[in-house]
């Protein structure tokens, strides 16, 4: 696979989080460009074996890992459960877990970004796509010209915390009356009135990515492959999310600390906390000042990891 593919962010701070038994089982939920899986790779033994996960064809073609420890699997994360399941001929994780840990960089790949053809970047004019799954679904451009104004406002608060967004979703609606908006370069310019002067990179970059999570289904994806991690991680397994947004911290730091989505801590009748990790990072793992210079899209990473109870 080409390097420039994908650089993983946090590689070894995140894969000597994760394997902790060089002969067990382990899921790198995110393939990418493999940078994550062949270094857990590197830390397994012969009787290790490796689950990779990737919805995207571009991945699953471009591997270029020759090892019959690894298993390529081309789904989304959210069905993470199923797939660990079926390859360790289990029927259910009967309270036990089958694996020994999960890695997820929730990242998008360089190689989307700088595929203009892909249209995950105001950078470059392309279709106005998004799909990190192109077998099918609904693209970008099928949003941003048919959803309502108030659907428009809305995603574009939630995952995009953006203000003002009933002006932005004005802009929008204004501009596909007029022709549809098809491509990445007429979005940018629909958005134009509404664009700070000052902050214009960063709320492009926002406006981005509220539409590529609504495309993909990001964060009820997250969710669901979190709550699965858990079911499918052995006593002892480690889960190691590497974030890129508030949105996804979040959630992940609130599922590591208590088992859900609220941040909720229960007790029992004796007052111990009923929480089904301990988390290994008491704050989140950023990268260091010479990983953001060789790779500047590290810099919004954060790295957490907690091990099943």
């Amino acid at each position: 696979m080409p390097e420039t593919y994908h650089i993983p962010v946090l590689l070894h701070e995140s894969v000597d989080a994760l394997v902790t038994d060089p002969d067990g089982i382990y899921a790198d939920a995110t393939f990418g460009g493999g940078g994550h899986s062949g270094a857990i790779l590197g830390k397994l033994g012969k009787g290790g074996r490796l689950l990779a996960f990737d919805q995207d064809e571009d991945a699953i073609r471009n591997c270029s890992i020759r090892d019959k420890r690894l298993t390529l699997i081309r789904a989304n994360f959210r069905f993470i459960e199923n797939f660990a399941l079926y390859e360790t001929g289990k029927k259910d994780a009967d309270g036990h877990g089958v694996l020994d840990g999960v890695l997820a960089d929730l990242g998008v790949s360089s190689h989307h970004f700088d595929e203009a053809e892909r249209g995950f970047s105001f950078r470059s004019d392309g279709p106005l796509d998004m799909r990190m799954n192109r077998r099918g679904g609904r693209t970008a451009a099928d949003v941003v010209n048919g959803y309502d104004a108030d659907s428009l406002a809305r995603l574009l608060r939630e995952w995009g915390e953006l203000d003002t967004t009933w002006k932005i979703a004005a802009c929008i609606v204004r501009r596909r009356e007029a022709e549809p908006i098809l491509t990445t370069r007429q979005l940018v310019e629909a958005v134009e009135p509404c664009t700070p002067k000052r902050d214009g990179v960063k709320f492009l970059t926002k406006l981005f990515q509220a539409l590529r999570i609504e495309v993909n289904g990001e964060m009820e994806a997250l969710k669901m492959a979190l709550e699965q991690s858990l079911r499918v991680l052995r006593p002892g397994g480690r889960l190691v999310v590497i974030s890129y947004h508030s949105l996804e911290d979040r959630l992940v730091k609130n599922f590591m600390r208590s088992g859900n989505f609220e941040g909720r801590v229960e007790s029992d009748f004796y007052g111990r906390q009923l929480t089904p990790f301990e988390v290994v990072t008491r704050k989140a793992v950023l990268p260091p000042p010479q990983e953001v210079e060789a790779n500047p899209r590290s810099r919004s990473a954060k790295m957490r990891a907690a091990e099943k109870r």
